[in-house]
C-alpha cells in the first residue's frame, strides 16, 4: 500500500469512475422508461377523450335509437285505431334515417328488415286487422334482435372504456416500479460510495483469511474479486494455486484408492474391499434387525475353458459375466470378483427366498447368454451358486456357509442354486 500509492489511488479512482458511470447510465435508463410511461398515459387518457368517449357516446345514442325503434314498433301492433298505426310507422320511419344508425351497417340492415315489415304490417292491418294477431310472433323475432343489438352496443362501449383503463392502469403501475427501481438503484449507489473504502482494502483480506481457513478439496476453488492491490492479488491467486493443489493431490488418491478397491479384469469389487463393505452392511441390517443374504458363484468348467481356447478368451468371458452382472443386480448389491472364477454377493434387505428368486432369475438368462470371444466364437457359460441367510452371522461365517453350499451345488452337477441350511452349513434346497 505504501510502495504504490498513486496506483492504488488511481485504482479506486477508476473503479469509482466507473461505477458512477454505470449508475447515470442505468439511471438515465429508468428515467428514460419513466418519461416514456409518462407519455403513454398521456396518449391513453388522450385516446380515452377523443376516440373512445365518443365512440361510446355514439353507441349509446345508437342502442337508444334501436329501443325506441322496437318500442314504436310494439306501438304498431298494441295501436288501438290506423291513425295511431300511421303515427307510429311515422316515428319508426324518421328513426330508421337517424344518421347514427345509417353509419352502422349491421344496425342499419336490422333497422331497414324491421322498418320493412313494420310498414307492411300496417299496411295489412289497415285492409284486414286480423293480420295483426298473425304477424306478431314474426315482429317478437325481430324485436327480440333489436333487443340484443341493444345489449351488444352498451357492452362493448363498456368493454371499450375497461380496455382503455385498464391499459393505463397498467402503464402507471408500471411506472410505479421503475420509480421504486430508481430508488433502490440510488439507496444502493449511496451505499456502495460509503463502503468503498472497506471493499477494496479491509474486505480482501478477510476474504482471505476466511479462505483459507477453510480450505478443503470438498470446498470450491476460493473466489475473490479482482484485488486493487497487487499484494493482495498475489495472495489469493497462491490461494488458489493452493487449492488447485490440494484438488489434484486428492483425485490422484481417490485413483489409486479406487485401483486398490477395484478388480483389474472385471472392475468389480475386490475381495478386501467386498469383505470391508459387507462387514459394515451386516452391521447396520444386524443392529436394525434386517434380511440380508450373501451368496457365492463359480462360473461352471471355466479351466477346461481357458484349456481349450487359451487365457484371453477366459478374461473376455470373465469380463463379460462381470458386465452382464453389473446390470442385472440392484444398485443397493454388492458384487465382487472374490478370486479367480468366483464372485461374491451381499443382498441387503433381502431374504434368503427374495435372494433366490434374483439368483436364479439371473442364473437362466446367463446360461442363454452368447459370450463372442476374441476369434470370433460363441460360448456359453452357466453359474453354480451357493446361497446362505447372514442376518444373524459375521461375514466369513456367512461366506463359509454360502461355499458348503456352493460345493454341495458342484456335487449335484452344478449349474444351479443351493441354500445353505443355517445348522450345518449343507445345502437343503436346489434350483
Amino acid at each position: 500500500m505504501v510502495d504504490h500509492p498513486t496506483r492504488q489511488r488511481l485504482r479506486a479512482s477508476t473503479a469509482f469512475a466507473l461505477l458512477a458511470t454505470v449508475f447515470a447510465l442505468f439511471f438515465g435508463v429508468v428515467v428514460a422508461l419513466l418519461a416514456h410511461n409518462q407519455q403513454q398515459v398521456l396518449a391513453s387518457a388522450e385516446h380515452l377523450q377523443q376516440t373512445t368517449v365518443p365512440e361510446i357516446i355514439r353507441h349509446q345514442r345508437l342502442a337508444r335509437n334501436l329501443d325506441q325503434l322496437r318500442h314504436e314498433g310494439e306501438s304498431v301492433f298494441s295501436a288501438s285505431s290506423n291513425e295511431a298505426r300511421q303515427q307510429a310507422l311515422f316515428v319508426v320511419m324518421l328513426i330508421a334515417s337517424h344518421p347514427s344508425i345509417l353509419d352502422y351497417a349491421p344496425a342499419a340492415e336490422l333497422t331497414r328488415d324491421s322498418e320493412r315489415f313494420l310498414i307492411e304490417t300496417g299496411r295489412l292491418a289497415s285492409e284486414d286487422p286480423r293480420q295483426l294477431a298473425l304477424r306478431h310472433k314474426e315482429w317478437q323475432r325481430l324485436s327480440t334482435r333489436l333487443s340484443l343489438a341493444v345489449d351488444d352496443l352498451l357492452t362493448r362501449g363498456a368493454s371499450q372504456a375497461t380496455n382503455d383503463l385498464a391499459e393505463m392502469s397498467a402503464t402507471m403501475q408500471l411506472a410505479h416500479y421503475k420509480l421504486l427501481g430508481a430508488l433502490a438503484l440510488v439507496s444502493g449507489f449511496l451505499l456502495l460510495l460509503l463502503l468503498l473504502l472497506k471493499r477494496h482494502l479491509i474486505r480482501p483480506l478477510q476474504q482471505i483469511d476466511r479462505s483459507l481457513s477453510s480450505l478443503s478439496v470438498d470446498s470450491p476453488a476460493p473466489e475473490f474479486p479482482d484485488g486493487q492491490l497487487a499484494e493482495i492479488h498475489a495472495v489469493e491467486e497462491a490461494t488458489r494455486r493452493l487449492h488447485a493443489s490440494l484438488v489434484s493431490n486428492d483425485a490422484a488418491r481417490r485413483e489409486l484408492e479406487q485401483l486398490a478397491n477395484r478388480d483389474g479384469l472385471t472392475g468389480l469389487m475386490n475381495r478386501r474391499h467386498f469383505l470391508a463393505s459387507a462387514s459394515a452392511e451386516l452391521r447396520r441390517a444386524q443392529r436394525y434387525q434386517h434380511p440380508v443374504a450373501v451368496a457365492l458363484g463359480d462360473l461352471d468348467f471355466f479351466k477346461r475353458l481357458n484349456d481349450t481356447y487359451g487365457h484371453g478368451a477366459g478374461d473376455q468371458v470373465l469380463r463379460t459375466f462381470a458386465g452382464f452382472l453389473g446390470d442385472s443386480v440392484r444398485h443397493s448389491d454388492l458384487v465382487c470378483r472374490y478370486g479367480g472364477e468366483e464372485f461374491a454377493f451381499l443382498f441387503p434387505e433381502s431374504t434368503v427366498e427374495q435372494a433366490h428368486v434374483l439368483l436364479e432369475r439371473f442364473r437362466q438368462r446367463l446360461s442363454e447368454l452368447d459370450i463372442r470371444l476374441p476369434d470370433g466364437l460363441l460360448v456359453r457359460i452357466t453359474l453354480s451358486i451357493g446361497l446362505a441367510d447372514a442376518s444373524h452371522l459375521p461375514i466369513e461365517t456367512a461366506l463359509q456357509h454360502a461355499d458348503f453350499a456352493l460345493y454341495e451345488a458342484k456335487r449335484l452337477g452344478r449349474n444351479r442354486i443351493i441354500v445353505s441350511s443355517a445348522a450345518n452349513g449343507t445345502g437343503a434346497c436346489t434350483s
